[in-house]
């Protein structure tokens, strides 16, 4: 289900690399799944929940908290954090959608394809799951790697992957729950997975108005990184720099186009 991780990235280097060419302020994270609880409690100075959390808080622990933490379904407030990961729900009711219309969608109808169109992991393969900042190296590794930017740091990160190899990506936006769009879909495709976080993740899980979040892999980061590196050698690099809107566009277009 998952592809492309990677055991032995040099984590200090590459975030060392990372800031360097984007200068981001909320701190890289890991997530990773374990198919038993015992599995996740062994990870070096794991912390685990004393009350009942959404997913997007426990994210948040560790991207603006920078600890290391560990869930399993039952840690998580209710079917849909728990459906996104794995960890449970997925159930008939569950993809009825009946708890979420006349409150997100108008009608049931409108609920129940809202829930189809998510992308999650699919249940009964994983009971835990863990985040941790990338720079502990302690999920070893990661099953994927989270990024929160600015759109003007993201098209860059973005810029970064298709410097070689290129190919045109693609992303969809559920609305609500949009954490199905970035971890849910990284996890179940390993495919880097952009998203406009969700008024959930902005209310309970502290992200920015300005923040979007990339889900990718290890590999995909440094992928990534290398692209950005070989990018500003160039002249196009974070912060970038306005031009002006009514100056004489022909000096500027002649480097980069």
């Amino acid at each position: 289900m998952r592809t492309g991780t990677t055991e032995d990235i040099d984590w200090t280097s590459a975030l060392s690399r990372l800031d360097k060419v984007l200068r981001i302020r909320t701190t890289p994270i890991g997530m990773k799944l374990f198919r038993t609880v015992e599995e996740m409690e062994a990870v070096p100075k794991i912390r685990r929940p004393k009350d009942v959390h959404t997913a997007d808080q426990i994210v948040s622990m560790a991207s603006r908290l920078n600890w290391t933490v560990g869930i399993t379904g039952t840690d998580l407030v209710g079917a849909q954090c728990q459906a996104v990961l794995g960890l449970g729900a997925q159930d008939d009711e569950w993809y009825s959608g009946q708890h979420m219309a006349g409150v997100w969608f108008e009608t049931i109808e409108d609920s129940a394809a809202h829930q189809a169109a998510m992308t999650v992991v699919p249940v009964g393969h994983y009971q835990a799951m863990a985040v941790s900042p990338l720079s502990t190296g302690r999920l070893d590794p990661p099953d994927i790697c989270m990024i929160y930017a600015t759109p003007g740091q993201m098209i860059l990160l973005i810029n970064g992957l298709q410097w070689s190899g290129y190919k045109k990506l693609e992303w969809g936006c559920v609305g609500e729950s949009s954490c199905a769009d970035s971890w849910g879909r990284a996890l179940s495709t390993g495919e880097p997975s952009l998203s406009i976080p969700c008024y959930a993740e902005r209310r309970y899980g502290g992200v920015q108005d300005d923040e979007l979040l990339m889900a990718l892999t290890g590999d995909q980061l440094v992928t990534a990184i290398n692209g950005m590196e070989a990018l500003s050698r160039n002249g196009l690099r974070y912060p970038i720099p306005p031009y002006g809107i009514q100056t004489d566009a022909r000096a500027g277009l002649g480097a980069s186009y």
